[in-house]
């Protein structure tokens, strides 16, 4: 005979399992800090990337410009710029970086309880279906 609730829990972890599940339980594997340190550094390793191939790129595109003005440029004030635009870049990348992983790690770990309990339902299930028979 068939357990229609057994069959609607077993379908809802499927459905997990299959979306969100895979993300939520590699997740579970890390700390809170670890997995948000990482993540943060991810993110910094990449906007620093990110940056210095548009400052590239500005640089080529305003070439003819930077060698006809190479000796009146004020290299100092111009560095200052550029370093404070990128510290500026990091740090608005960093903390809404630590700010949205740690979001992320709560929510997955929220998700995730609650698959757990759904498994400990299923397993009570099955031991109360096993001490019937």
């Amino acid at each position: 005979m068939l357990d229609y609730k057994k069959i609607r829990l077993m379908t809802k972890l499927a459905v997990y399992e299959k979306k969100d599940g895979k993300e939520d339980i590699r997740l579970s594997k890390y700390y809170k800090t670890d997995y948000v340190r990482f993540q943060v550094l991810k993110t910094i390793i990449a906007s620093t990337v990110a940056y210095a191939l548009i400052l590239g790129l500005i640089v080529f595109y305003n070439i003819e410009y930077l060698v006809r003005n190479a000796v009146v440029l004020n290299y100092k004030l111009l560095g200052s710029y550029v370093l404070g635009f990128y510290i500026m870049t990091i740090t608005l990348f960093g903390l809404g970086a630590l700010v949205g992983y740690s979001i992320k790690y709560d929510v997955s770990r929220k998700k995730l309880s609650k698959y757990y309990k759904l498994l400990r339902r299923l397993r009570k299930i099955y031991d109360e279906s096993s001490q019937d028979s």
